[in-house]
């Protein structure tokens, strides 16, 4: 696994002294120090709390986030910038040596424009505060993640992530229209642009959509928001192969209110219909992909569940689809999202998660070649792949009886030359992090890696920002 390679600034100061810095300039309602941090505040998603960060400041205001940047540039002290730590790639957590600098309680929606169709808010503002704001204006918020309670906005920002909705919306860096943000000397950049259309220059908020952090500290956003939709329908589908999935899937995309289409291939719908309690799994786990398509349209007086049901009833007879369960209650609905989200295999041991992307066309055979290079190093290997399909997402979950460094190290490898193979990304919507860094010349190209590092070096030319993630 990739370590920490000292490449921030830092390292040589005295714990205590910055301490003793951040709380004369701060004060102690905003500065925790080091043997009062909450577990929470160091511990990657679904993992044991790692290194104890040197403080945390958690700031009320783009002044404190300013002021807090601009000292620790003199000091020359490392910060990890941190949102609700549900990225899987280890990129708001501490490596050793730095401070958090949680936005948690910079939160709160600042305002929403009826007519312009944009809501402004903070960057520790929870992703479904957002969408709750969007649907009490009238409108809907275009990105939805299963972890939409505790994501932070500045977060999925800074990780451009994705979700479900994406096929209709796009993912987050078509969502953004401002932006604010902190650079490593405490500038602050206000772009908080709200028109669609603004040539005037370069598009300085794409530089720090998707750089987790690395080139500034994203406070303020102004979002786009759509019009509201009406109550979702949601339905499973059996089909017998990939191919059949890429049938239907040409068929559901003519229709304007598909908003999801996520696929399970076999082995994984047959582990989690059978190992989620609680849930009533539509189909028995015999051999096949489940489809599941979420319908929800914006038209006045539409029925979202009156169209699948049309639409599935075409696909049965053209022979698209083997069988499928359309919802009929908010419970059923539940039940599906809950397979396809598949926290059942959280249990799994020593669980290892992919990210990856390919052209959708190529999905089922990156599945059979990923999977038979994964078997041939490790015959017993448990390997499940699902994900969004429509928008050439596949995650993956491998899982072996035994786990260390170096065994991890060789499954990322096995993972990514198959990706690298076939020209995909090895990150689809979690960003590089420390996990996968290593592994960033698999998906850029060395002219891309340059100057990216060329940004870095003229943005954060200290290396304070987030250091030992992504480059």
């Amino acid at each position: 696994m990739q370590t920490h390679d000292s490449t921030a600034a830092s390292g040589e100061q005295d714990p205590l002294a910055i301490e003793s810095a951040l709380l004369a300039e701060l004060g102690a309602e905003l500065v925790t120090t080091s043997a009062d941090i909450d577990p929470r505040y160091f511990s990657a998603y679904n993992e044991a709390p790692g290194r104890r960060p040197l403080a945390l400041v958690r700031p009320r205001s783009v002044g404190d986030v300013s002021r807090t940047l601009a000292l620790c540039a003199r000091l020359r002290q490392p910060v990890v910038p941190q949102g609700g730590l549900t990225g899987l790639a280890r990129g708001g957590v501490a490596l050793g040596g730095e401070i958090v600098l949680s936005m948690e309680r910079f939160a709160g929606i600042e305002s929403v424009d009826a007519a312009a169709a944009t809501i402004t808010v903070r960057a520790g503002t929870p992703l479904q505060a957002v969408q709750d704001a969007a649907a009490a204006a009238g409108f809907t918020f275009g990105v939805d993640l299963g972890a939409r309670g505790s994501c932070q906005i500045g977060g999925t920002i800074a990780t451009n992530a994705g979700g479900t909705r994406a096929i209709r919306y796009g993912v987050m860096r078509e969502q953004v229209l401002g932006l604010e943000a902190v650079l490593a000397d405490g500038t602050v950049l206000s772009s908080m642009n709200r028109m669609l259309k603004n040539n005037a220059g370069y598009d300085l908020k794409q530089l720090f959509i998707g750089s987790e952090g690395t080139l500034g500290i994203i406070t303020r956003a102004v979002l786009r928001l759509r019009p509201k939709l009406g109550a979702p329908a949601t339905a499973m589908c059996r089909v017998a192969g990939y191919d059949a999935v890429l049938r239907l899937w040409d068929r559901m995309r003519a229709v304007t209110d598909v908003v999801s289409f996520e696929a399970m291939w076999p082995s994984f719908y047959q582990y989690v219909s059978t190992h989620t309690p609680g849930v009533v799994a539509p189909f028995a786990g015999e051999d096949g992909f489940a489809v599941l398509i979420e319908f929800a349209t914006s038209t006045p007086g539409g029925d979202a569940a009156q169209t699948l049901e049309a639409c599935l009833a075409d696909c049965l007879e053209a022979g698209l689809i083997d069988d499928a369960a359309l919802a009929t209650s908010e419970r059923q609905a539940r039940d599906m999202w809950t397979l396809r989200e598949g926290l059942a295999i959280d249990e799994l041991p020593h669980l290892v998660n992919f990210d990856v992307s390919l052209p959708t066309g190529e999905l089922g055979a990156f599945a059979e070649r990923c999977e038979a290079a994964l078997r041939a190093r490790w015959p017993d290997i448990v390997c499940v792949f699902f994900g969004h399909i429509g928008d050439g997402n596949v995650h993956i979950g491998v899982s072996l009886a035994e786990l260390d460094d170096a065994l991890a190290d060789e499954l990322d490898r096995t993972v990514y030359e198959v990706v690298q193979e076939m020209d995909g990304s090895i990150s689809a919507e979690h960003g590089i992090g420390v996990l996968k860094r290593a592994y960033l010349a698999c998906t850029r190209s060395d002219a891309e890696i340059a100057l990216m590092r060329l940004l870095k070096a003229a943005l954060d030319p200290q290396r304070i920002l987030n250091p030992g993630k992504v480059l």
